[in-house]
C-alpha cells in the first residue's frame, strides 16, 4: 500500500524561520505523525516544500515542481505574511494585493485538488507585535495590513467550505492574549517570526486536525 503524503506548503512560518529545527512545529508534527503510522499501519511521509519569504504568486509558480510533481494527499496550505507587507521600493503598493492574494490562493487550491489532493487545510495567520510603524508610503501598520489578508481569508474560506479545513490561527493566538499569553513571548525580537512558544502554540492547534484527516484518508478515503 502506497505512503500517505502529507505536504507543507508555505512561508517562514512553516520552514521555523529563527528556531532550531527540532523546536518548530513542522518538525514536531512530522514526528508525531511517524509515530502515529504505527497506530494505523501505514508509512506517512511528510514533506515541507516551504520557502523563506515566499508570496503566493511565487507559491503558484513553484507549484509544478514542488507540489503537481510530487503527488500530495494532505497539503497544508500557509501564506500571507509576505503578500501583505509593503516594501519601499514598491510606493506603497502591497507585494501581493488582496484580490490578488485571493485570486492566488483560490488556483493554489485548485491545483492542489487537481493533482490528486484528500484535503487542502488553510490556515490564517498568527498576529505580530508590528503595531507601531507605518509601512513606506502608507497610514497602515503592518499588522493592520496582516489582518486584512487574514480577513480575505476568513471570506474565501466561507466561499469554499467543502474544498477546505480551515483553522483560523489568528483567532486563537488572539483568545490565548486574551487570557494571559505575552504577544512578546510568542514571537522572535523583530515582532514578526514566530518563538519556541509560539511554535508550540501551532503544534497544538495544526497536528490534531492534521492527524484527523490522515486518519479519514487512510480508513474511510482509501483510494490508492
Amino acid at each position: 500500500m502506497l505512503p500517505i503524503r502529507v505536504t507543507f506548503f508555505g512561508d517562514s512560518t512553516c520552514v521555523g524561520q529563527g528556531v532550531s529545527l527540532y523546536k518548530g512545529w513542522v518538525t514536531r508534527v512530522a514526528a508525531a505523525l511517524h509515530d502515529m503510522s504505527a497506530d494505523i499501519e501505514r508509512s506517512i511521509i511528510v514533506a515541507n516544500s516551504s520557502i523563506n519569504g515566499r508570496t503566493t504568486r511565487q507559491a503558484l509558480e513553484d507549484m509544478p515542481y514542488h507540489i503537481q510533481s510530487q503527488g500530495i494527499d494532505i497539503i497544508i496550505v500557509q501564506f500571507g505574511l509576505n503578500d501583505c507587507n509593503y516594501w519601499y521600493s514598491d510606493r506603497g503598493l502591497p507585494r501581493v494585493s488582496k484580490a490578488a492574494f485571493t485570486a492566488n490562493l483560490n488556483e493554489i487550491i485548485d491545483r492542489c485538488l487537481t493533482f490528486g489532493a484528500f484535503k487542502v487545510l488553510l490556515n490564517t495567520n498568527h498576529p505580530t507585535s508590528r503595531n507601531a510603524e507605518m509601512l513606506p508610503f502608507t497610514n497602515i501598520t503592518y499588522e493592520n495590513s496582516n489582518a486584512e489578508y487574514n480577513a480575505a481569508i476568513r471570506a474565501l474560506c466561507s466561499t469554499r467550505a467543502d474544498d477546505l479545513s480551515f483553522q483560523d490561527v489568528d483567532r486563537h493566538f488572539h483568545d490565548l492574549i486574551a487570557k494571559g499569553e505575552k504577544i512578546e513571548d510568542l514571537l522572535l525580537e523583530d515582532g514578526l517570526h514566530l518563538s519556541e512558544r509560539g511554535h508550540e502554540i501551532y503544534f497544538d492547534i495544526m497536528y490534531p486536525t492534521i492527524a484527523k484527516w490522515v486518519e479519514k484518508m487512510a480508513f474511510e478515503g482509501n483510494r490508492r
